[in-house]
C-alpha cells in the first residue's frame, strides 16, 4: 500500500489532519483538521476505483460533509453567540462529533461504507478516524446525551451483528458496540478511555491481519480454511480477546469500566451493556465454529505459505491478558 508516492501522501496528510484537529485551541481550527483528515481518507478509500469502492466514498463523503455542516454550524453560532448562553450548541456539537465517529443512533453509515472497502481501510476506518471525534467530543461531553448514545450503540453493535454473513459487516457492528464502551470509559476518565483504545487498536490489527491474509470477507469463507490449523486458533484467540472473553487480554479493559460504572452506581447502565456484549460474543463464536467445524481433518500445524510470526504475534497478543487478568484477581 505504501509503495505508490500518492497513497503515502494522503497517509501522512490523513495523520496530520488529525494531529492539526486534537492540538488545536480553537474550534475552528479543529474543523479544519477534521475537513484535512476526510478529504485525505477519501482518494485512500476509492485506490482502485471499483464500484464498490466509489459507492462506499460517495457515502462516506456525504455523511462526513453533513456531520461537518453541523459541527460548523454550531462552531460559528457558538463565536458568535457566547457558549454559555447558547444551549443548543455543545448538543449539535456532540452529534455532529458522534456521526463522524458512526455511533448509534447516527450509525446508518458505517457498515455501508465498511462493506465496500478494503482490510486496511476498514482498520483505519475502525480506530485512527475514531481518535479526533472521540478526543474532541471529550471537551463538550453532555452526560444525558452521552447515557443515551451509550445504551443505543451497545444494543445496535450486538443485535445488528447477529444475522450478518459479511465478516466487514461483523466487524463494523462489533466497532459500534465497542464506542459504547468507549464512550463509557471516557465518562470515567480519559486515561481509561486511551487505555481501552489502545487494547482494542491491538486486537482488531491482529484479527484483520489473519482475515486480510487469508482474504475472508464472507462467513461461509471460514468453512474452507483446512491448510493451518495455527492460523484457525489464533483467529480463535483474537475473536475471543476482542469479545471481551476473560481471561483474554480484551477483558481488561471491560472489567476495569465495569469497576469504574460500580464505583459511580450506574448499576443500570452497567447491566444492559454486559447483557449486550453475551449477544456480541454470541456473533464471534459463529465465526469461530464455522471455522473448527472440519478440524479433524486437519493435517499439520505449519505451511511455510503464511507468516509465523506475525501469527505467533497476534496470538501472545490476546493471551497477554490471562497473567494480567490473574495478578489483578489475586491482588
Amino acid at each position: 500500500m505504501l509503495n505508490n508516492p500518492s497513497t503515502f501522501m494522503f497517509l501522512m496528510t490523513m495523520s496530520s489532519g488529525t494531529i492539526i484537529s486534537i492540538s488545536s485551541s480553537s474550534w475552528l481550527g479543529m474543523w479544519m483538521g477534521l475537513e484535512m483528515n476526510l478529504l485525505s481518507f477519501i482518494p485512500l478509500i476509492n485506490k482502485n476505483s471499483s464500484p464498490y469502492e466509489t459507492e462506499s466514498a460517495m457515502k462516506y463523503f456525504l455523511v462526513q460533509a453533513l456531520a461537518s455542516v453541523v459541527f460548523l454550524i454550531a462552531v460559528l453560532f457558538g463565536e458568535m453567540i457566547d457558549f454559555s448562553m447558547m444551549t443548543y450548541s455543545p448538543y449539535l456539537i456532540s452529534t455532529a462529533l458522534l456521526m463522524k465517529m458512526g455511533a448509534a443512533p447516527f450509525h446508518f453509515w458505517f457498515p455501508g461504507v465498511m462493506e465496500g472497502i478494503s482490510w486496511m481501510n476498514c482498520f483505519i476506518l475502525m480506530t485512527w478516524q475514531k481518535i479526533a471525534p472521540f478526543i474532541l467530543i471529550s471537551y463538550k461531553m453532555m452526560n444525558n446525551m452521552m447515557i443515551a448514545v451509550i445504551f443505543l450503540s451497545t444494543l445496535i453493535g450486538s443485535v445488528g451483528g447477529l444475522n450478518q454473513n459479511s465478516m466487514r459487516k461483523i466487524m463494523a457492528y462489533s466497532s459500534i458496540g465497542h464506542l459504547g464502551w468507549m464512550l463509557s470509559a471516557m465518562l470515567i476518565s480519559n486515561n481509561m478511555w486511551l487505555m481501552y483504545f489502545i487494547i482494542y487498536t491491538f486486537l482488531n490489527m491482529a484479527v484483520i491481519y489473519m482475515i486480510s491474509n487469508q482474504s475472508i470477507y464472507q462467513l461461509s469463507q471460514l468453512y474452507f480454511i483446512k491448510n493451518n490449523p495455527y492460523i484457525k486458533f489464533s483467529l480463535m484467540t483474537s475473536m475471543l480477546s476482542l469479545g471481551g472473553l476473560p481471561p483474554f487480554l480484551g477483558f481488561l479493559p471491560k472489567w476495569l469500566v465495569i469497576q469504574g460504572l460500580s464505583n459511580s452506581y450506574s448499576f443500570i447502565m452497567l447491566l444492559f451493556m454486559v447483557m449486550m456484549t453475551l449477544l456480541t460474543l454470541y456473533f464471534y463464536m459463529r465465526v469461530m465454529y464455522s471455522a473448527f467445524l472440519f478440524m479433524n481433518q486437519e493435517v499439520k500445524w505449519n505451511s511455510n505459505k503464511y507468516s509465523t510470526k506475525m501469527i505467533s504475534l497476534s496470538i501472545m497478543t490476546s493471551l497477554l491478558g490471562i497473567p494480567i487478568t490473574t495478578w489483578l484477581i489475586l491482588y
